[in-house]
């Protein structure tokens, strides 16, 4: 009896020296995060969007320590257990498959850098911005209506990161501070054609001509980092027929990432007022 009773007070002192490592670990964490998210919320120097992805890091790694921490602390009890957990194993996977996808979609997008915080990106019908992530899901501020529109709508959306395998993810903003887009003009008829083409050409050079210079540099340096012949920054049209008797006027023409919607509708109503001139 007395053997017994050493040994259940050897396990049971074992088992809150885990606990009180464990509560300490927390505790330190919690302490560090906390300090470290004040340290950045006064830190001036930061724009916001740096700052929430500062945040959103400091957070992800602090939980990160913890479960590691745990791991190391409990590794020895873990050991007794090891057999029924194999013979768990299958089980929980079944039970748990969506959250292991998701667990792997995030480790997916950290170790191949998707996409991070402050990134426009679009995925199986959605489309916004990354305003936060974590190891389950991705928050987006929802940008619409449709996909030609650069508007906040205001309504906020979440996707759980195992769609990462399921679905392509389209970056709209892929690292660098120009981009290039596309403008679809429809044309009533086919004779006023050419004359719209050339309005909206002009006024596409008129609107992005301040900044032609910078986003040919931006060219350039992805075409360096890429190993790729980049396209020309210049404005250029293409004409499609979608039908017989109707046309539309492509227009692609560079802008910056966070001025696209502003160039556009400058784009365009420079082009009606051109072609509402024309008319009269």
């Amino acid at each position: 009896m007395t053997g017994m009773q050493l040994s259940w007070i050897t396990v049971d002192s074992s088992v809150f020296l885990d606990g009180l490592k464990s509560l300490i670990l927390l505790v330190s964490v919690i302490l560090i995060r906390t300090l470290v998210v004040r340290g950045i919320s006064r830190n001036h120097a930061l724009s916001m969007e740096d700052k929430r992805r500062w945040v959103v890091t400091t957070r992800n790694s602090m939980v990160f320590v913890i479960l590691i921490g745990f791991v190391v602390i409990w590794a020895h009890e873990l050991e007794a257990f090891a057999v029924s957990i194999v013979a768990l194993a299958a089980a929980l996977v079944l039970a748990t498959k969506e959250l292991i996808l998701c667990l792997s979609g995030a480790a997916l997008r950290v170790g191949g850098k998707v996409y991070g915080v402050g990134d426009r990106i679009q995925i199986a019908g959605h489309r916004g911005v990354v305003l936060d992530h974590d190891m389950f899901a991705t928050k987006l501020l929802e940008i619409g209506p449709g996909q030609s529109s650069h508007l906040y709508t205001g309504r906020i959306t979440v996707f759980p990161n195992s769609l990462l395998f399921t679905n392509a993810l389209v970056k709209e903003n892929p690292g660098q501070e120009y981009g290039l887009y596309t403008l679809v003009v429809p044309l009533r008829s086919e004779g006023e054609w050419q004359r719209a083409e050339q309005a909206l050409l002009m006024a596409a050079k008129t609107e992005c001509g301040p900044f032609m210079e910078e986003a040919a540099r931006q060219m350039k340096l992805l075409e360096q980092a890429n190993l790729l012949e980049a396209p020309s920054p210049e404005p250029r049209i293409t004409i499609q027929l979608p039908e017989p008797g109707k046309i539309q006027l492509v227009l692609r023409f560079p802008a910056p990432d966070r001025g696209r919607s502003r160039v556009e509708q400058a784009i365009l109503r420079r082009y009606l007022i051109e072609m509402n001139q024309a008319v009269v």
